[in-house]
């Protein structure tokens, strides 16, 4: 994982003062290209790591900085943090090597640093499509859950409407390219989706936090009773084993191979909040899918069919 790739590096650096990347390369086994992705990925977040050209050149840790860290200021430990930070939560060798870190920051930067890595978590476990893009408001609220500051945020629902609400923000997490925020509201913890906040204004107001609690915990309490309301209905198809990866792009982790039924073909179980929703997703495979129960689903699909026969094929 490249989030603790980054934490060797910047230790390596620490020790040696200046490396190149084929340096880099050849002590970490990985290529000279990926090694200069992450001299470049630790820059751009704003750790003083800098190129020095020319013979005998290579990067630096700008700044002194040397085991003790002491050259880093606030805003550059808590933008290495917020790099990589989110894989403490799926990796335990960044946990490991972030613990480390933090007790080698000097003792006025670390609370900031620990704000920071648990300001972020990544949920690697797809639930469908991905790559789309990071929402600019991001940044906005991480620097906002790090701060404790409340936010004042419009939101967009499902329907369009729009709402107003004064929040206190908890932590993000990305999970399948798409962003969330929890936040406390007057209502209680609430789950936003970073793409419908319209707008998002910081506040000074100090935005209050339960003491027990943990961003990964919440998230995995939201993610079972979503789970829970998505796989309220399932249904077994036939399919050709070499599409099943497709299958399991449009469904994620509901898309559950069922052993060989013959011909080729592979029978697969598949899960979604309604009789409908299967169907939707199913429609456009055609013949090429067979859907063996339930009911629902069959009278779901002969209904699309009929539908799209009569729209274009009624008058003749």
């Amino acid at each position: 994982m490249r989030a603790d790739r980054l934490v060797a590096v910047l230790l390596l650096m620490q020790v040696r003062g200046r490396v190149t990347a084929a340096e880099l390369a050849a002590e970490l086994e990985v290529s000279v290209a990926t090694a200069r992705r992450d001299l470049e990925a630790l820059s751009t977040a704003g750790v003083p790591v800098y190129p020095q050209p020319g013979r005998g050149g290579g990067w630096s840790l700008v700044g002194g900085a040397r085991t003790d860290l002491s050259g880093l200021t606030a805003v550059e430990a808590k933008a290495l943090f917020l790099l990589v930070g989110p894989a403490a939560a799926v990796s335990a060798e960044a946990k490991a090597a972030l613990r480390k870190l933090v007790r080698a920051l000097p003792r006025t930067f670390r609370a900031d640093a620990e704000a920071a890595t648990d300001a972020t978590m990544i949920d690697p476990t797809r639930w469908g499509e991905r790559d789309r893009p990071r929402p600019a408001t991001v940044d906005l609220l991480q620097t906002a859950v790090i701060r404790r500051r409340k936010v004042r945020l419009t939101y967009s629902g499902r329907a369009g409407e729009r709402t107003e609400r004064l929040v206190d923000p908890w932590g993000l997490i990305d999970k399948d390219d798409i962003w969330y925020l929890l936040a406390g509201t007057d209502r209680g913890r609430r789950t936003f989706r970073v793409d419908r906040i319209t707008q998002a204004e910081p506040t000074d107001q100090p935005a209050e936090r339960p003491d027990d609690f943990t961003l990964a915990a919440a998230w995995q309490e939201i993610v079972t009773e979503i789970e829970r309301r998505r796989s309220r209905v399932w249904a077994t198809v036939l399919i050709e084993e070499r599409f099943v990866p497709v299958l399991r792009n449009q469904f994620g982790r509901h898309c559950h191979p069922d052993g060989e039924a013959g011909e080729g073909r592979v029978r697969v179980r598949l899960a979604a909040p309604t009789p409908l929703d299967i169907a939707r997703h199913l429609a456009g495979w055609g013949t090429m899918i067979e859907v063996i129960e339930p009911p629902s689903v069959q009278h779901e699909l002969a209904r699309i069919g009929a539908e799209l026969v009569h729209r274009y094929f009624g008058g003749h």
